[in-house]
This record gives structure tokens, C-alpha cells and sequence, in this order.
């Protein structure tokens, strides 16, 4: 696909937009954080966006119902992307900050092209290849000096890293499933839809099993946050950016992730306290540096043959 192509308006307005959201919403995950455990809270959330984006298929007057062929690719889709994912993500925030995790999860567009390499038969640029080397580095020098300095410990840090990548994994196989022809053919509000409740559902079960029955907090941030999450952050969002991986591909979509790191780590640093040392500020711009180099690639992920 010619870099043109890539980046018309109809693929920059939703680029930015989701970046934009994401980068936001490590902060008010953490946010979240303290008195509703984690799992409950990821319930909360992909039940809002399920029934928000359920709202929608039936505002647009597109039916609701799944052949019986696709109820399963659905859920599973659900489970990889809505829960598994996100139930990583929230806990690895006990561990790092919300910053933090942003720059891990910038890697997503690592696995994104090489699963996309193995089940849509697109080829991985050179480019690419380099950037993507360039990027891992920058995250083990960022990290390496964060284990040696976190004040809970390089234990507790390692394990918010291990937790991040778990999640970034689970989110890959969720974004190139969607890309595939079985789910190019469901409409995207029905596809996700159902597959955020389906995900709720596995949420709940996980929350009940390791925390109890559900617990709720009236604080005003927390519903705030809750509901900003649920509608902004996860009905729209996902909407634009699975739209965006049908659009130019998994590895091209992930891109978004070169900036959401940026973002993420700035709303860090005027609110969670972070400060940069040299080898934090060292590893941040190594990582983005390797983005970039593999952002320039004219076609990241072409079709092999």
C-alpha cells in the first residue's frame, strides 16, 4: 500500500483521534486502581462499551444476531482482547506506572506484523525489521535502569514488564483475528459489540473467582473514569482502530502506539510524579527512534506471492 494511500484523511482523523484517547487512558486506569479490584473494574468497563456499541448496531438498524459459526470466533476474539489483555494491563499497573506501560505496549506492533506474516501473508519491510530491533533495545535500557531504581523493588518492576508483554500478546492475536475475512464479514459495532460482553462475561467470572462478589465505588472520578473508559476509550476507540487495521493492516494500525508512549509518559510526569533520568530519557528516545524508523517504511506489511 503506497504511503499515500496510507495516510488520507480518512485514516488520519481516526489515527489521531485514537492516539489521542490512549494516551489518556493509562492515567485514569490508575485512577482506578485501590478500592474495586482490578478484574471488577474491567468488567465494568467492557459491559458499558458491549451495551454502547450493541446501541449503536441497533440505532444503524443492523441486526444483532450471529450465525452459529461465528458466535465462537467472537468470544474468543472477546477473551483475548477484552479480558486476558486487560486483565494484564490493570495489574501490571500495581507494579510501573501508567507511562510506563505505554512505552512496553508500544511494542505492539511487533507481533502485530509478524502474526500478520504468518496468517494474512503479509511480508515484514527491512525497515521495519531494523526499527523494531532498534525499539526492543531501547525498551531493555529503559527497563534495565527502572528495575535497578523502582522503589518497590526490580522484582515488582519485572513483573509489571512481564504482565505488559502478556497483554500486548493476547491484544495481537485479537487484532489480526479482526482482520481476517471471517471478521472483515461481521459489522464492526456487532462484532465488538458482542465480543465486549463476551469479554465482560469472562471478567466477571475471573473478579468473582479472585476478588469476591462485585464492589463498587460512588467516588465521582471513578464513575467519571468508568464511563470514559467504557464509552470514549473503548466503544469509539476500538471502533476507529479495528477500522483502521481493516483499512491499512495490523502492523500499519499499531503505529498509533509510537505515540501514545509520548503522551502517556507526559501525563505521567504532571501527575504521578515520574521523573526521567538520563537512562530513562536514553531508553525512551531509543525505543521512539526505533518506531520511527520503522514508521518510514513506504510498505510496512505487503501481501506475499
Amino acid at each position: 500500500m503506497a504511503r499515500a494511500a496510507r495516510w488520507r484523511p480518512g485514516v488520519v482523523v481516526p489515527f489521531v483521534l485514537v492516539t489521542l484517547i490512549w494516551g489518556s487512558t493509562w492515567l485514569v486506569i490508575r485512577d482506578q486502581l485501590g478500592v474495586v479490584p482490578s478484574s471488577w473494574s474491567v468488567t465494568y468497563r467492557f459491559a458499558i462499551a458491549g451495551v454502547a456499541m450493541l446501541g449503536v448496531a441497533l440505532w444503524r438498524g443492523e441486526s444483532l444476531r450471529l450465525a452459529p459459526g461465528d458466535i465462537g470466533f467472537v468470544m474468543l476474539l472477546g477473551v483475548g482482547q477484552f479480558a486476558l489483555n486487560y486483565n494484564l494491563v490493570y495489574r501490571a499497573e500495581q507494579h510501573v506506572t501508567s507511562g510506563l506501560v505505554a512505552v512496553v505496549f508500544a511494542l505492539l506492533l511487533v507481533p502485530n506484523a509478524v502474526l500478520s506474516r504468518l496468517f494474512l501473508g503479509r511480508r515484514m519491510a527491512r525497515t521495519f525489521i531494523i526499527g523494531s530491533a532498534v525499539a526492543i533495545a531501547g525498551i531493555v535500557v529503559l527497563f534495565a535502569h527502572e528495575a535497578r531504581m523502582a522503589a518497590t523493588g526490580s522484582d515488582a518492576v519485572l513483573e509489571g514488564v512481564a504482565l505488559t508483554l502478556g497483554a500486548v500478546l493476547f491484544a495481537s492475536v485479537a487484532n489480526v483475528m479482526q482482520a481476517t475475512e471471517r471478521g472483515r464479514a461481521l459489522p464492526m459495532t456487532v462484532l465488538l459489540g458482542w465480543a465486549m460482553l463476551g469479554g465482560a462475561a469472562i471478567d466477571s467470572v475471573v473478579a468473582y473467582t479472585t476478588s469476591g462478589p462485585p464492589v463498587i465505588e460512588m467516588r465521582a472520578g471513578y464513575i467519571l473514569g468508568l464511563l470514559y473508559l467504557g464509552v470514549m476509550a473503548s466503544a469509539l476507540a476500538f471502533a476507529l482502530y479495528y477500522q483502521l487495521i481493516r483499512d491499512i493492516g495490523p502492523a500499519a494500525a499499531a503505529y498509533t502506539s509510537v505515540l501514545i508512549p509520548v503522551i502517556a509518559m507526559a501525563l505521567s510526569t504532571l501527575f504521578e510524579g515520574y521523573r526521567w533520568s538520563g537512562p530513562a530519557v536514553a531508553g525512551g528516545l531509543l525505543t521512539l527512534a526505533g518506531l520511527i524508523i520503522a514508521l518510514s517504511a513506504r510498505s510496512p506489511e505487503r501481501k506475499s506471492g
